[in-house]
């Protein structure tokens, strides 16, 4: 069974269950990965948050009782999953721009969102650069902060985390502008290890917690905690690894650049792969380099082939 398949039995699951608090879990379990990465393909994929297309589904089908039958509105709110009239009422107007007691009325104006069905399209007119490699385990020490599984949140929580890496404690001059990095930074600097050159950098770890989700920029080590330096063990894995650069261009200032990227490394590339998402983390390699403006880096994503035993 093909990624792509399996992405719309769960949808078909999510459907069956629409009346019900759904299982973000068993949805992703269908659709054999993590419950963090299926919320964030999903919203790639769909262009739309997983939760705020649930949101419409539930009222689409909210506007078809009303319309249909005698139900009270506080019975279809209940059914739904809205124990206050008050939530119902608002999360139904922000879809269709009437209150539920307007949707009973003859000729009322409501909107429709059909389930979503995925489908493999031509696409994929610019090419993409990977190559798949198998990795030991690596030793990492750096800082972490909380990562939301909003995509476009998420890539600014990151951004933000790379800033106060190579800014927090710097000196500046009288101007303001930076002299030097950062504490944090020369702190990553100095655990680097130097017998690992071709780790020879700055990574960028999102690495998934029981469903939720932190970001981590490190650099390999075999130095011990401390500071405000952690420890975390990349797994061994084999891993589909795309190159790029400029990852401190202007054009990258965008989070919608990124989250481009990431659309289509889950839209073209994985469902023509023969490949799955193995794990709940990926990692942005930064080559060292004194020409920011033009750094190389690589993504890298954990895969297993299709064949092989699924997550969960």
């Amino acid at each position: 069974m093909d990624w792509i398949e399996r992405l719309n039995q769960a949808i078909v699951y999510m459907e069956e269950h629409m009346t019900e608090e759904i299982d973000y879990a068993q949805a992703a379990k269908i659709a054999h990965c993590s419950s963090f990465h299926f919320q964030r393909m999903f919203s790639y994929i769909a262009d739309v948050p997983l939760s705020e297309y649930i949101r419409r589904r539930k009222m689409s089908l909210a506007a078809v009782d009303l319309q249909g039958g005698s139900e009270k509105i506080i019975d279809i709110a209940l059914k739904y999953g809205y124990s206050s009239p008050t939530a119902f009422n608002r999360a139904f107007q922000s879809i269709h721009g009437i209150a539920p007691s307007q949707a009973k009325e003859e000729g009322a104006t409501l909107k429709s969102y059909p389930p979503i069905s995925f489908k493999l399209i031509a696409k994929g007119v610019e090419e993409m650069e990977f190559r798949i490699e198998k990795k030991d385990a690596i030793r990492i020490l750096g800082v972490s902060a909380p990562l939301s599984d909003d995509a476009t949140t998420a890539y600014e929580e990151a951004e933000a985390l790379w800033i106060k890496t190579f800014t927090d404690g710097a000196p500046k001059d009288t101007n303001g502008d930076l002299l030097d990095v950062g504490t944090i930074c020369n702190e990553l600097n100095a655990a680097c290890d130097t017998k690992r050159p071709e780790l020879n950098g700055f990574l960028g770890v999102e690495i998934e917690r029981n469903d939720s989700c932190e970001y981590m920029i490190a650099v390999a080590s075999t130095l011990p905690e401390h500071g405000s330096l952690k420890e975390y063990i990349i797994p061994a894995h084999t891993w589909a690894v795309f190159p790029g650069k400029n990852f401190f261009a202007e054009e990258y200032a965008e989070s919608e650049v990124a989250i481009k990227f990431e659309e289509r490394v889950y839209s073209e590339w994985l469902p023509t792969s023969g490949y799955e998402i193995a794990d709940g983390l990926d990692v942005h390699l930064l080559f060292a380099t004194s020409d920011l403006e033009n750094a190389p880096f690589e993504r890298w994503i954990p895969v297993k082939k299709l064949a092989e035993k699924s997550y969960g």
